[in-house]
């Protein structure tokens, strides 16, 4: 049997792989349906300026896109080096769902993603934008299957053990599973607003440095536009998901409440803040709002639901980590609401394009949605603890027989590497993002060539210009 330092370090090495992981195909899934809007949006009205930003998000989805697919190949290696017991046990589902994904998703992704990022001159503009559908179609369905196979671990239907193995018995039982709906839903819309985030802060940012040309302000109301449609939506899929968990996984549930017992003809109160203490089985400090927390989940001002209490000890997972982490992704989607609501405010009153605090808000508010998901993903998965699929098989039975120190080796090199090859990614397409869309007034046309005005779609060459507020260019700059 591995030794508790073993298990301990494989869960921080593919804790942090994936951290980096869901990051950039929550970007590629979101730019990509953008990208899609923008390119119908040039078809529908041949403005150039959706053409502009087109190509400007272009460069930045195709780094994204990039550091996800090399990610993603690195974090599922671990299923075999670090988890070989769960693939063992459950490669007769997962496996051939990651397949699925493979056969239907990436291929899909692949065989459009050259012509979406290098045909522009090369092909009508018809089959064009169906390769840039297919690619953001193929963003989709990559995130199905995935969420598939994840939810199945969550809530497992569909299966027998035979012979030590989980053996599927009903496919349709196995994707679309309890939980699955809700995860699907709750993670694509989460990558919409976390693109709707980057794009409005891509756009306040050139706003507050005195860049407001037709480009500048489409994406900014774009995304503002998004982020006032979208977050409510989030918070209602939110509310569903979380009953489903209380349904079929109480134990997390009641972590991420702070919850520990039942009072008698009391209803649970909803805990703001506090510190849940495993050892003294309570919750410190807690902050309250009496009743609270039976409406909001079993929607009667008495209803009660189980407490960790209830729960053996060795059933119960982290109640500090999934309490704070819930009530990250919790408050980062309420000041998403409140930003969304302000932007409306403000476009009411004419001021969109000339509110600087309203600008500031949505630069700082850049990153949240990726700490959103980052956050979100940390309460299911953290949770989901001491088991890897839900009553069916623990974490700890699942890790591969290495030592400890093997595993601390190889999750050192994953950190030296990871934050080399991916730091390095990201502050290319921050300067992407910082040298802002380059503008082509009155060229409404994708023609490209020897001395023409056209930008290359080339990735790498894009952040070798800057160009300045009043319209220059300074070469070997980043503005």
């Amino acid at each position: 049997m591995p030794s508790l330092d073993a298990l301990l370090l494989a869960r921080i090495q593919f804790g942090f792989t994936i951290s980096f992981h869901i990051i950039f195909p929550a970007i590629t899934i979101g730019l990509a349906s953008y990208l899609a809007v923008l390119e119908a949006a040039w078809l529908r009205t041949r403005r150039q300026v959706y053409l502009d930003l087109y190509q400007f998000w272009m460069k930045v989805f195709a780094v994204a896109f990039g550091m996800g697919v090399v990610s993603g190949i690195v974090m599922a290696y671990q299923f075999g080096t670090n988890w070989s017991e769960f693939s063992r046990f459950a490669g007769g589902i997962t496996g051939p769902l990651l397949t699925y994904e493979v056969l239907t998703a990436f291929f899909l992704e692949a065989g459009f993603l050259g012509v979406m990022m290098f045909g522009m001159q090369r092909v009508g503009p018809g089959l064009h934008f169906l390769s840039t559908v297919a690619v953001a179609v193929g963003t989709l369905i990559s995130a199905t299957w995935i969420l598939a196979s994840n939810s199945w671990m969550h809530t497992p239907q569909g299966y027998e053990i035979l012979d030590g193995r989980v053996v599927p018995v009903d496919w349709l039982a196995v994707i679309f599973n309890p939980s699955f709906p809700y995860r699907l839903a709750h993670m694509v819309t989460a990558a919409f607003l976390a693109t709707a985030l980057i794009v409005g802060a891509t756009g306040a940012w050139h706003l507050l440095r005195g860049r407001s040309d037709p480009a500048v302000r489409t994406m900014w109301s774009m995304a503002m536009w998004m982020l006032l449609f979208t977050a409510p939506v989030q918070a209602l899929i939110g509310d569903m998901h979380g009953l489903n968990t209380l349904q079929y996984q109480p134990a997390k549930l009641a972590a991420m409440e702070g919850h520990w017992e039942n009072k008698p003809g009391e209803g649970v109160p909803l805990i703001l803040f506090g510190i849940p203490d495993m050892e003294q089985e309570r919750t410190r400090m807690a902050v309250e709002i009496p009743r609270l927390g039976s409406l909001i989940l079993t929607r009667s001002l008495d209803g009660q639901f189980k407490g960790l209490k209830e729960f053996p000890r060795e059933d119960r997972p982290n109640a500090l980590v999934v309490f704070w982490t819930f009530r990250v992704m919790v408050g980062l989607g309420l000041l998403m609401i409140g930003l969304g609501l302000l932007a409306a405010l403000a476009r009411w009153r004419g001021r969109l394009h000339t509110s600087r605090p309203l600008w500031r808000m949505a630069v700082l508010m850049g990153p949240a949605g990726l700490v959103a998901i980052l956050a979100g993903w940390f309460t299911t998965e953290i949770g989901r603890q001491p088991w890897i699929i839900h009553g069916l098989m623990r974490t700890a039975d699942a890790v591969s027989p290495h030592t400890g120190g093997a595993v601390g080796l190889t999750l050192a090199v994953f950190v030296v590497v990871y934050f080399t090859v991916f730091g390095a990614g990201t502050v290319y397409a921050l300067r992407i993002m910082g040298k802002g869309p380059s503008l082509h007034e009155g060229d409404s046309s994708p023609e490209g060539g020897p001395g023409q005005p056209r930008q290359p779609a080339r990735p790498l060459s894009a952040a070798t210009d800057v160009e300045t507020a009043d319209g220059r260019l300074r070469e070997g700059e980043v503005d």
